[in-house]
């Protein structure tokens, strides 16, 4: 097939790669424009520009698509199908309607669940034990088209969502694969609109700890949020990104009061500090175990080498 690819980030690439592996025509690759990136802020090429440009394929990157210019450039393609992986703009109809079979879109999550700009890192932080890849012919509504193919695959109770992603690309270049060779074969499905769930972009502040939550609630959401936002808190008046947890036995949860007696600690309470062990309380008398912390301006750390650096005690809060 004669196919215009159309991707941003790294997760993209595997299905560039495959769609040249299996022998179609890439006439166009279109991807975001460069953009400062990094600790220097430097202006940097995507993935899938750089992976584009070292195959010799000819690279698109306009500021707006939205625009009669932007059509007509399309339109001369003259592509059999459009191949669409986190491109990370909508497309306007003028696009959906210049390929001769449309534009078929490869979503990183089971439709109609988790339609939306980051379905794999809501799926991890809403505790969901699986999740998936979708090929989809791509409609106006996000997310919202016919469904021609679907490949399951369970999320681990330590996976990141940067750990699931990495998977989801690789099965996500065999599913566009397969959808393409079976193009004409394939009847595709509409989507249960009922069923749908969103999943939207993510923002700084969706990473900052409540210690409210149960320690289980708190975990999907150190996983969830990597590579970004991240899971984030503060103490001692500084900021403190946790990496890696995991929920504590329940009994944890309870601190020594000066008279002898246990008793329920508040929510982000330090409850043991010492060597490998830093627990937080948590709420409904759940508790956390932190592993891998990163204080603000530092680098990332086990807990022993933290708690060696800042002298923690039982009753510390986190959070304020």
């Amino acid at each position: 097939m004669r196919i215009v690819f159309m991707g941003t980030p790294e997760s993209a690439v595997p299905t560039l790669r495959r769609c040249l592996q299996d022998g179609h025509e890439m006439v166009a690759v279109w991807t975001q424009p460069d953009r400062p990136a990094g600790r220097g802020n430097k202006v940097a090429a995507s993935p899938v520009k750089e992976f584009a440009l070292s195959r010799g394929l000819t690279v698109h990157q306009p500021a707006r698509i939205k625009t009669d210019e932007a059509a007509e450039l399309f339109r001369s393609h003259q592509a059999d199908v459009a191949v669409v992986v986190a491109f990370g703009r909508i497309l306007p109809k003028s696009f959906l309607e210049a390929p001769k079979h449309g534009c078929i879109n490869v979503h990183f999550s089971l439709l109609p669940k988790y339609r939306g700009a980051a379905p794999v890192n809501w799926a991890i932080v809403n505790g969901e034990n699986e999740t998936g890849v979708t090929t989809m012919m791509i409609e106006p509504e996000l997310d919202s088209g016919p469904i021609m193919l679907q490949q399951k695959t369970p999320i681990g109770d330590k996976e990141t969502a940067s750990d699931v992603l990495e998977r989801l690309s690789e099965l996500g270049a065999e599913l566009l694969s397969e959808t393409l060779q079976r193009f004409h074969q394939l009847t595709p499905r509409v989507q249960d609109h009922e069923r749908s769930t969103f999943a939207p972009l993510l923002q700084k502040e969706h990473g900052l700890i409540d210690w409210t939550m149960n320690a289980n609630a708190i975990d999907c959401r150190i996983r969830g949020f990597q590579p970004w936002p991240n899971a984030y808190t503060s103490l001692l008046s500084r900021g403190l990104t946790i990496w890696r947890a995991e929920p504590a036995p329940v009994k944890d949860s309870f601190v020594r009061s000066a008279q002898g007696l246990s008793e329920v600690a508040a929510p982000g309470t330090v409850i043991t500090a010492r060597h490998d062990d830093l627990i937080v309380s948590c709420g409904q008398q759940t508790a956390l175990r932190l592993l891998e912390v990163q204080p603000e301006a530092r680098r990332r750390m086990s807990v022993r080498d933290f708690l060696n650096g800042v002298p923690l005690k039982i009753g510390d809060r986190l959070g304020e």
